[in-house]
């Protein structure tokens, strides 16, 4: 039925007409992918995705890691330097049932894999807000979306079906074909026809072998195309081994480990066009496939206007005045009511022209309504008793912090400039660090989301990436090393 790799191959020399990966994960599914977006400091030479593609030709990528979009500006800004067209996606993680529903379905699993691409701006914002549901609603094991969301936010997403982890891949090798079939009607039917495609995959797998014959019969009942895909993970076929060991770090798990998570093929790289034309060899319309889906694809216009045009719009919330005055006119009540506090009655003609100055920057800038949401902030954990830090970095340059309590340190008595912090000529939004008891942080929080809106306030994350010598440590132990092994090696690192 399906050949092996080997005597499906033609001869070296035959080009490929192209082909764009549509199935790809970055560094950014943590701990899994292995594939670069930017090429690090220390070695700006080493291969990239981009710099892969780009050295194959390709006039499109896409990136779909795993339940999130962490990498979903980098990837595009990356892309767009390259000249390389991006195309956002994610693999995410289906609920059998309900999104709601914490216990594993009929057939034990807690959720399957489905690959989604933004085709224009409405399939984007989908995008962003089913994994933002996924990980607020649907966290069991994973961040899960179900079909209902799905249905809800179709709009402009490309689907493909998955990978041998998706539902239909699970059910047909299972030997489930009337139950994948249903399943494959199922999502069609939620995307729409022209927008469903068979996913298939080849890294010389068993079961991608056994079943790629019963996926092209499925497509053909349902009348959509089969689009081929290589589930990348790492950049060049060599990266196989260190992406074993990161596997490895992430399970806690020693590699010798006979129970662990590993990849049984070393196929999970950046192939090359001809490289992929040669493995679907027999099917060359699922290798078109993924050029027709890369010309629906469309640029998004608000990543352009970041990342191509350096524009960025500030939305901040609302900030509701007591008597509905306009925001500079009350920030300047706070501020003078503040400033008499803290420099006496009547203040000194230098305060005075300091926060003439600083009130006319803050108001050609816009800024108003952001210190006086720093200032509700504040007034309200010092109200509700939470200890409140003394303020960090360029705001304590500004008298008008001083004054509304933002900050503790006056920036007159310092020589402290408030051109540091705010400067009209290059219009940044102000970055006030604000620190909070911790035990109590989340009160907080909430006040902010009462009081602002939940669409208004969110949790920014950060990223710990693993250092040379943590590296050094992490790989050691995961080959069988004992720790005094991983630490004389890290002596010896710069």
């Amino acid at each position: 039925m399906w050949k092996t790799l080997q005597e499906r191959r033609p001869p070296a020399h035959m080009p490929g007409p192209g082909f764009v990966h549509l199935h790809t994960h970055s560094e950014y599914s943590l701990l899994d992918g292995a594939a670069r977006v930017e090429a690090p400091r220390s070695n700006p030479s080493a291969p990239t995705i981009f710099s892969e593609a780009a050295r194959d030709g390709m006039s499109a990528i896409a990136v779909t890691d795993h339940g999130a979009m962490f990498g979903a500006l980098r990837f595009y800004e990356a892309a767009r330097k390259t000249g390389v067209k991006p195309i956002i996606g994610v693999e995410a993680y289906v609920a059998p049932g309900s999104r709601f529903d914490r216990t594993p379905g009929e057939s034990e699993e807690k959720y399957y894999h489905l690959t989604l691409l933004a085709e224009n701006e409405k399939g984007y914002r989908n995008l962003l807000r089913l994994v933002s549901l996924a990980h607020l609603e649907g966290f069991y094991h994973r961040p899960r979306m179900d079909k209902q969301l799905l249905a809800e936010h179709a709009d402009g997403l490309i689907c493909l079906s998955g990978c041998l982890s998706s539902e239909v891949g699970v059910l047909l090798v299972n030997g489930q074909h009337d139950r994948a079939l249903a399943a494959a009607g199922e999502t069609r039917d939620i995307f729409g026809a022209g927008n469903y495609f068979v996913e298939v995959q080849d890294h010389g797998l068993a079961d991608q072998r056994r079943i790629i014959g019963e996926q092209i019969r499925i497509a053909g009942e349902l009348g959509v195309p089969v689009v081929a895909t290589n589930d990348l993970h790492y950049t060049r076929k060599e990266d196989a081994k260190p992406h074993d060991v990161l596997l490895c770090i992430q399970q806690q798990k020693l590699q010798s480990d006979p129970k662990r998570l590993r990849f049984d093929s070393e196929e999970f790289y950046l192939k090359t066009s001809e490289e992929m034309r040669r493995v679907f060899s027999e099917l060359p319309d699922a290798c078109d496939q993924t050029l027709v889906i890369a010309e629906r694809v469309q640029l998004l216009p608000e990543l352009e206007r970041i990342v191509v045009e350096h524009r960025t719009e500030y939305r901040l919330p609302r900030f509701e005045t007591p008597h509905g005055e306009a925001l500079e006119s009350y920030l300047r009540e706070l501020v003078e009511r503040g400033v008499e506090q803290r420099y006496g009655t009547p203040p000194p003609v230098e305060v005075l022209e300091r926060i003439d100055t600083e009130l006319a920057v803050i108001a050609k800038m816009g800024f108003a309504g952001y210190f006086l949401i720093v200032w509700d902030l504040i007034r309200f954990a010092r109200e509700q008793g939470i200890r409140v830090g003394p303020g960090r970095g360029s705001a304590a340059g500004s008298v008008a912090s001083y004054a509304l309590r933002i900050t503790d340190l006056d920036p007159l008595r310092y020589g402290l400039l408030f051109e540091r912090f705010l400067n009209p000529d290059r219009v940044e939004m102000p970055d006030i660090d604000m620190d909070f008891d911790e035990r109590r942080r989340d009160e907080v929080i909430r006040y902010a989301t009462e009081t602002y809106g939940s669409d208004r306030v969110a949790q920014i994350v950060t990223f710990q990436t693993i250092k040379g010598k943590q590296g050094i440590r992490d790989a050691a132990r995961v080959l069988g090393f004992p720790p005094i092994v991983g630490d004389r090696l890290c002596k010896m690192y710069p």
